[in-house]
């Protein structure tokens, strides 16, 4: 095991006992490294990725990814603040719930993004598509993130997708209507469906690499 990824199992052991004096360590002493951004993306992500995907094996209980989250969200505040040239060249980006007001999900994604060095609105939830198309075209969003709980709210994105059809936006799609019907997001138009945090985490680094 190399070095990366010796540290990247020390903090993750560090993130599941919720130690996050440890955890602040870990990701400081690895700072003097290398750059803050190269060390959001690499360290901080390789943890939370193994984190989301030991819950998806039902090894970790939902609170461990969330508080993860949580803490891996105050270190990378601390390395990388919202002045931080990292985090100003990156399309602006938003995540929201969809008609439902079931937050735990879209809370997590939002925490393991923002732990990762992406800035994103959190837009909330209950939203209409009324409000979602406004809010993407005031503040210009180019990657909006939509979580769901119910299949007749994914199934009202395609109206929104119809609404933002001359809008500059990439749509990326979750929730339990997609895990069941992994087909589903193609159906609505979505650009991009992803089934937890980490490949939701995948899909906006590589839009923010490709532009889209």
């Amino acid at each position: 095991m190399d070095t990366r990824s010796m540290t990247s199992r020390h903090l993750e052991n560090a993130l599941l006992t919720l130690d996050d004096e440890l955890a602040e360590n870990i990701v400081f002493e690895s700072v003097k490294g290398e750059s803050p951004v190269k060390t959001a993306g690499n360290l901080i992500s390789d943890a939370l990725k193994r984190i989301g995907d030991s819950w998806e094996n039902g090894q970790l209980s939902l609170s461990q990814v969330y508080m993860s989250g949580v803490i891996c969200e105050k270190i990378i505040d601390k390395i990388l603040p919202p002045q931080s040239p990292g985090r100003r060249n990156q399309p602006k980006t938003a995540i929201a719930v969809f008609e439902d007001f079931h937050l735990l999900g879209k809370r997590i994604v939002y925490s393991t993004l923002r732990a990762s060095g992406i800035e994103l609105m959190d837009l909330g939830g209950g939203l209409t598509s009324e409000k979602i198309v406004s809010i993407v075209k005031k503040e210009e969003i180019k990657i909006l993130l939509i979580s769901v709980l119910m299949l007749p709210s994914a199934l009202r994105i395609k109206e929104l997708k119809r609404q933002l059809a001359h809008v500059d936006v990439k749509i990326v799609v979750g929730g339990a209507p997609f895990r069941f019907d992994d087909e589903l997001w193609k159906e609505i138009n979505a650009d991009y469906y992803g089934k937890d945090s980490s490949e939701a985490l995948e899909i906006v680094n590589k839009l923010m690499e490709t532009g889209g």
